[in-house]
């Protein structure tokens, strides 16, 4: 999931994850409901297909780089559990084996050739949209604090910088009220995480005199973020264990510290997946996730599992009617700022969207027991009242719906929730038990909304 600022977690979507180690074969997954650990010890997905480059989109509902009718056989609406249950595992194994899903990389063709193959399997047509975008890499950035150098995250949309000054603990949260009891002119800032937007803080402490920011996060483990906005000073996360020693520190004594924010940015292209009925040009409703994941992380939550139960919806729709009402995408390049989806709506024509009745997003579904919904309130209400034990949560953006509903498409979001392997080379865990129902949830309330007038 794209991050702009995390502290959305609620009580509901709190859990104990259990982490087994997967030794079995495949074919034995489907017996567990326990969270997995996916294995990366298999080979997979040897020779791909590399993907060709465009400069701009081409229009949705035209073939783009390459069309195929789909082969092979469809899966039948009367499956076993067992046999769902199977291909939902082994497609999020077979994405986190190829290893971090960085878009613009090696890893992205080969993750997408295997995207296009499964889909082709099912009965689908399959297109390929690619897109152009400047990528910000984080080149390696740090703080040196008494000689002592500690590696932190540079925040994307940050300006590079090599600072030495003095570090300044900034009270609670960095709001301008925070900023204006401490004198920070000529200074580092340093805020712990929560509540208001990277962006937000960036800006005040700025506003304040500061010459730049360290965010402390509120978990142990590191941030990976971005500004949404470009802001005017260099900014760098640090993890919890690392940063909070250090705000205690400064609170008490002061200290001059050395600030590293290496940085840059890049040209890369991302490629959409694209996958529907042969002949259905104008869906009623688009089902999709992004694909993609953050450096050093191998995704199995975030969000192998989105595009794992998006796979699981169009197996189990391909023989009904429901499938000629549906196009379903993969999006590249949400990890760097929605890349993927906004590429889609601004390539689709006006009439194209307009015909939506909803797109239906998944991110990170594979952990946390309570699922939960967002997004628009007429979708939301309807789906609650088919399905009341999901739980609807505040947060609108920060995924693959946003664009659509900035261009006035009705969305629905399917998310559990954060969980203490985001964005780390933790996220190794799905708990099968949960890819089933939320595709279960999803199927039905898909299905009544195609047919709703």
């Amino acid at each position: 999931m794209f991050l702009l600022q995390r502290n959305l977690a609620k009580s509901w979507l709190q859990t104990v994850l259990v982490a087994v180690v997967v030794g079995l074969p495949t074919a034995c997954v489907a017996q567990s409901n326990s969270a997995r650990e996916v294995s990366h010890s298999q080979s997979v997905v040897e020779t791909h297909t590399k993907l060709h480059s465009k400069t701009s989109p081409r229009p949705l509902g035209t073939p783009l780089l390459r069309k195929e009718r789909g082969g092979g056989e469809v899966t039948p609406m009367n499956a076993t559990r067992y046999q769902q249950s199977n291909s939902t595992f082994a497609d999020v194994q077979t994405l986190v084996n190829l290893g971090p899903r960085v878009a613009g990389t090696p890893v992205m063709e080969k993750a997408s050739t295997y995207l296009l193959d499964e889909y082709r399997k099912a009965g689908y047509v399959t297109e390929v949209q690619t897109f152009n975008y400047s990528k910000f890499e984080d080149l390696g950035s740090n703080l040196t604090v008494d000689g002592t150098t500690v590696q932190g995250k540079a925040l994307s949309g940050t300006v590079p910088g090599k600072l030495n000054a003095p570090l300044v603990a900034v009270p609670n949260v960095g709001r301008q009220a925070d900023f204006a009891a401490v004198n920070v002119k000529g200074a580092i800032a340093i805020v712990r995480r929560g509540e208001i937007r990277f962006s937000e803080k960036a800006k005040n402490a700025s506003a304040a005199g500061a010459v730049g920011l360290v965010i402390v996060n509120n978990e142990p483990g590191n941030v990976y973020g971005t500004l949404g906005e470009e802001v005017k000073i260099p900014v760098l996360a640090l993890s919890g264990k690392q940063g909070n020693p250090l705000i205690q520190r400064v609170q008490t004594a002061s200290v001059n510290v050395n600030l590293n924010v290496n940085a840059q940015r890049r040209d890369v292209t991302g490629h959409n997946i694209i996958a529907h009925l042969e002949g259905v040009t104008q869906p009623k409703i688009i089902l999709g996730g992004h694909y993609d994941s953050v450096p050093g992380s191998p995704g199995a939550n975030d969000n192998a599992s989105g595009t794992a139960v998006v796979l699981a919806l169009a197996r189990n729709l391909s023989n009904t009617p429901t499938a000629r009402q549906a196009w379903f995408v993969a999006f590249d390049g949400e990890e760097d700022g929605l890349h993927g989806s906004r590429a889609f709506v601004n390539t689709a024509g006006s009439q194209f969207l307009s015909e939506l009745k909803a797109m239906v997003n998944f991110d990170m579904v594979g952990v946390n027991d309570q699922l939960g919904i967002g997004g628009t309130s007429s979708l939301t209400t309807f789906a609650r009242n088919l399905e009341p034990t999901v739980k609807t949560f505040g947060s609108f953006g920060g995924s693959d719906h946003a664009p659509f509903a900035d261009k006035g498409v009705p969305v629905l979001f399917f998310y559990r929730g954060q969980e203490p392997n985001y964005h780390t080379p933790g996220d190794k865990k799905v708990d099968l038990k949960l890819l089933n129902e939320t595709t279960q949830v999803a199927l039905d309330i898909v299905k009544q909304i195609v047919s709703v007038n």
